[in-house]
């Protein structure tokens, strides 16, 4: 594996919270080795920061799914609390309407309540879930299709 992959494989792991395993395949190493390897390690913004556009990003889009990876990374990470992702989604419902910032809202209270479910069990969340949803979205396949 050369550097740039190892750079970007190990800020995938950071975004997201879980061990991202290498992929074949064009699509997943443009999104490994330029998103994360490149455009996610440049100086400039902290993780905090990407982490809030990302977020506004996906609830401006209704992408759901990312939202709930994204908002379970922030607390996982200790980027944001949930409180503070609960003011965004009131923010952002000014922004951009009730339907999308209540998407984000629902988002938060559902991770925010695995997370606490996983606590109370003395366990993890479902992180091979976790790891599918993100292969699916950056290669188009899962971990089972391997």
């Amino acid at each position: 594996m050369d550097e740039l992959r190892r750079k970007g494989l190990d800020k995938m792991n950071e975004v997201y919270g879980w061990e991202m395993p290498d992929m074949p395949g064009e699509y997943f190493a443009l999104t490994a080795d330029h998103l994360f390897g490149t455009i996610w390690t440049r100086p400039g913004l902290s993780m905090r920061d990407k982490r809030i556009m990302t977020l506004t990003v996906v609830t401006a889009l209704g992408i759901t799914d990312l939202a709930e990876i994204q908002a379970n990374a922030a607390m996982a990470n200790e980027e944001l609390t949930e409180d503070e992702l609960k003011e965004m989604a009131i923010f952002l419902t000014h922004y951009l309407g009730f339907p999308l910032g209540s998407k984000l809202d629902g988002a938060v209270t559902k991770v925010a309540k695995q997370r606490k479910k996983a606590a109370e069990r003395g366990g993890g969340e479902d992180k091979k879930a976790n790891v599918n949803a993100a292969l699916n979205m950056h290669s188009g396949s899962t971990l089972d299709d391997q």
